[in-house]
C-alpha cells in the first residue's frame, strides 16, 4: 500500500508543480505585453525613465521562475555603484554632468542591463515560455482533468475506462514534464560561459530575429512620429512656428536611436548628417541681433529664430521626415518578411495543424490548408525555417535602407570633411607651434645657458692662465663639465624631436626599448608586414608613450601589453594595461594630446577605461606599410 503512495504522492506533488509552472507560463505573457507597453515608446521616444522598470519587473519575475526550477544560478553582471560626485558637486555620465544622481544612476543602468546577455536571453525566455512552459506545465494537469470529466460525465460507458487511462497518463508523464520545463529553463535562464557551435548559430539567429522584432515595434513610433509631423506642419501653417522645431528635436533624438542601432545590430554605421548649429550673432551697434534679415531685441527670440532658421534651411530635417512616412512601409515590410514569416508558420500553421492532428475539438483555424493538416504543418516549420535563414539578410539590409535617407549625403560628407579637416589642421598647427615652443624653451633655459657659461669660464681661463694656473685649470675643468652636460641635454632633446632608435630601427623596436624603461613590466608584441611612414611612425610612438607614462603614473598597474597590427589599410597598436581604470580623455591633458597629434593623420584614439580597469587605449592611423618587416613578441619580465 505504501509502494503505491508514494508514486501518488509524487504525481500529485509533480501536477502542483506543473500547474505553478503553467502559471508563469501566463505571467511571462502578462510581462512580455508589459514590455511591449514601457519599453518601445521608452526607446522610441526617448523616455529614458521608462526603460530600467520592465527590466527590474523582468529580473524580479525571473529569479523567481529560478528560485522554483530547482535553485538555477543568477547570471548577470555585478550591478554599477552609484554615480560619483565630481568636485564641482554635479555628476557625470559620459560626457554631461547632472546636477542631481538620478539621471547618472538611470543611464549607468541601463548600459549595464541591455550590455548583459544574461538580459537578452530573459527576454527570449519570456517570449517562449508562454507557449513552451504552458504545454509542460498544463499540459499533464489537463489530460487529468480531461480524464476525469469523460470518466465522470461521459454518455457512453466505454469513455470511463478512456477516461481513467487518460487522468493516470497524465499523473504518469507529470513529473517528467516538471523535469522538461525545469531543464529548458535552466538552460535559458543559467549562467552561460560558453556554447557549442550549433548552438552558437541558434542563438544568433534568436537574437536576430528578437532584433527584427524590435524594429517592427519601433515603425510603430515612426508611424507615430509622422502623425505628429502632420500635426506639426499643420501648427505651422497657420501660424504657430513653435511646432517645426520641437518636432525636429524629437524626430533628430529618434532617428539618432535608429542610427546607433544600425551601426550595432546591422552593422552599418551611419554619420550625423546634421549641419552644426550656428552661435548666437554678435549684437549689432544698434543692439539688435540680425538673423537674416530679420533684426530681433532679445537673445531669446534671436536664438529661437536662429534655430528655426537653422532646421528649416537643413536638407537632413526634410530627409528625416520623408524617412518617418517611409519607415512603417519599407521596415514594417523587411520585418515581416522575416519575423512575419516565423511567427505565422509557428503560431498560425505548426501548432494549428498539430492540434488537427491530434483531433483536438474546436483546434484554432487555419487561414490556409485548413483541410490538409500535414501539408500546413511542412509548410509552416518551412516558413520558420526560410523565415530563421533569412534574418540576417533582412536585418542587414534594414540597416542599408535606414542609411539611405539617414545617413549624410556626398555633398554633407563633402562639408564635414571639410569641417574636420580644418579642425585637424588646427590641431597640428597648434600641436607645432607647442613642440616649437617647448625647444625653444628647453634650448633657452638648458644647453643654451650652459654653453654662455663655458663662454664665461674660457674667458676667465684667458685671464688667469698666466696669473693663476690653478684657478685656471679648476675653470676648464668646469667648463667641461658643463660642456658634457650641455651635449646630454642637446641629445635628450634630440631624442625628444625624433629618438635615433626610431629612425634606425622603427617603430616596433623603438617601442620596445621604451618599455626597457618603464617601471610597469611592458610587452610588446607585433606582426606587421613592413612599417609605416616616418611621420606616423613618429605620431604613434609618442602617442605609445604617453599611454605607457599614463600607466606608470596613474594606472597603479602590475603589467601592460602593446600589440601593434596592420589591417584593412590601418595601423592599429592597442595599448592596455591591469590597473585601476578611470582614465578619461576629458580629465587629462595627455591624453588630449595623443587625440590632436594623431587627428592630423585622420587618426583616432578609444579609451576604454572602466573603474576597477583594465584601461584599453586604441590608436588607429590609416597608412600604407612599404617593404618587408616581421617582428615576434618580446617582453619586459
Amino acid at each position: 500500500m505504501l509502494g503505491q503512495t508514494v508514486p501518488m504522492r509524487r504525481g500529485l506533488h509533480a501536477l502542483a508543480g506543473g500547474l505553478l509552472r503553467g502559471c508563469y507560463a501566463v505571467g511571462s505573457a502578462v510581462l512580455l505585453v508589459v514590455h511591449l507597453a514601457l519599453f518601445v515608446p521608452g526607446l522610441g521616444l526617448g523616455l529614458v525613465v521608462l526603460l530600467p522598470w520592465p527590466i527590474v519587473l523582468m529580473r524580479r519575475f525571473t529569479d523567481l521562475v529560478r528560485r522554483t526550477c530547482g535553485g538555477i544560478p543568477r547570471p548577470y553582471r555585478d550591478r554599477p555603484g552609484a554615480p560619483r560626485r565630481e568636485p564641482d558637486g554635479r555628476y557625470r555620465h559620459d560626457r554631461r554632468l547632472y546636477r542631481s544622481p538620478f539621471w547618472p544612476r538611470q543611464f549607468d543602468y541601463l548600459d549595464w542591463a541591455l550590455g548583459d546577455p544574461a538580459t537578452w536571453r530573459d527576454v527570449g525566455w519570456l517570449l517562449t515560455n508562454p507557449v513552451v512552459g504552458g504545454v509542460l506545465g498544463f499540459g499533464p494537469a489537463a489530460l487529468v482533468a480531461g480524464g476525469l470529466a469523460l470518466a465522470t460525465g461521459g454518455g457512453s460507458p466505454w469513455w470511463i475506462p478512456v477516461g481513467l487511462v487518460l487522468a493516470v497518463a497524465g499523473g504518469a508523464v507529470a513529473p517528467a514534464a516538471v523535469r522538461a520545463h525545469d531543464a529548458w529553463t535552466a538552460r535559458m535562464l543559467a549562467p552561460r560561459p560558453g556554447i557549442g557551435s550549433l548552438k552558437a548559430w541558434l542563438g544568433k539567429r534568436f537574437v536576430t530575429l528578437t532584433q527584427l522584432l524590435a524594429l517592427g515595434g519601433l515603425t510603430v513610433v515612426s508611424a507615430a512620429l509622422a502623425g505628429l509631423a502632420f500635426i506639426a506642419f499643420s501648427l505651422f501653417a497657420i501660424g504657430i512656428v513653435g511646432s517645426v522645431p520641437e518636432f525636429a528635436t524629437a524626430a533628430r533624438r529618434y532617428t539618432g536611436i535608429r542610427r546607433r542601432l544600425a551601426e550595432q545590430w546591422s552593422g552599418v554605421p551611419i554619420q550625423t548628417p546634421y549641419r552644426p548649429e550656428p552661435e548666437l550673432p554678435a549684437r549689432r551697434p544698434d543692439g539688435l541681433y540680425a538673423v537674416g534679415d530679420s533684426l530681433y531685441k532679445t537673445k531669446g527670440w534671436t536664438r529661437f529664430f536662429q534655430r528655426l532658421d537653422w532646421i528649416w534651411n537643413d536638407p537632413a530635417t526634410w530627409r528625416d521626415l520623408i524617412w518617418t512616412f517611409t519607415d512603417p512601409i519599407v521596415g514594417g515590410a523587411l520585418v515581416a518578411a522575416s519575423v512575419g514569416a516565423v511567427l505565422y508558420g509557428f503560431v498560425g500553421m505548426t501548432i494549428p495543424a498539430l492540434a488537427r492532428l491530434g483531433r483536438l475539438q474546436d483546434p484554432p483555424g487555419l487561414a490556409v490548408l485548413a483541410d490538409r493538416p500535414v501539408l500546413a504543418l511542412l509548410a509552416g516549420l518551412a516558413l520558420v525555417v526560410v523565415g530563421t535563414l533569412l534574418a540576417p539578410a533582412a536585418l542587414a539590409l534594414h540597416g542599408r535602407w535606414t542609411a539611405v535617407l539617414l545617413a549624410p549625403t556626398a555633398k554633407a560628407k563633402l562639408a564635414l570633411r571639410v569641417e574636420q579637416l580644418t579642425e585637424s589642421r588646427a590641431d597640428a598647427t597648434s600641436a607645432q607651434a607647442a613642440e616649437l615652443r617647448r625647444i625653444e624653451r628647453d634650448l633657452h633655459d638648458g644647453a643654451q645657458g650652459r654653453l654662455v657659461a663655458v663662454g664665461l669660464a674660457l674667458g676667465a681661463v684667458e685671464a688667469l692662465i698666466e696669473t693663476d694656473p690653478a684657478a685656471a685649470r679648476r675653470l676648464v675643468a668646469d667648463a667641461r663639465e658643463s660642456t658634457a652636460r650641455a651635449l646630454a641635454e642637446l641629445r635628450d632633446l634630440v631624442r625628444g624631436v625624433h629618438p635615433p632608435v626610431l629612425a634606425e630601427r622603427g617603430l616596433v623596436e623603438a617601442v620596445r626599448a621604451l618599455a626597457l624603461d618603464s617601471p610597469v613590466p611592458v610587452t610588446v608584441s607585433a606582426d606587421l608586414a613592413g612599417h609605416p611612414p616616418e611621420p606616423i611612425e613618429a605620431a604613434v610612438y609618442f602617442a605609445v608613450s604617453e599611454s605607457l607614462v599614463n600607466t606608470a603614473k596613474h594606472a597603479a598597474a602590475s603589467a601592460a601589453t602593446v600589440q601593434f597590427g596592420h589591417s584593412d589599410g590601418v595601423l592599429r597598436a592597442v595599448v592596455t594595461d591591469d590597473g585601476r581604470g578611470g582614465a578619461d580623455p576629458a580629465d587629462g591633458s595627455g591624453l588630449r594630446g595623443m587625440r590632436h597629434r594623431l587627428s592630423a593623420f585622420d587618426g583616432t584614439v578609444r579609451v576604454v577605461s572602466p573603474a576597477g580597469g583594465p584601461t584599453v587605449v586604441t590608436l588607429e592611423v590609416p597608412c600604407a606599410l612599404s617593404s618587408r618587416r616581421t617582428s615576434t613578441s618580446s617582453g619586459k619580465g
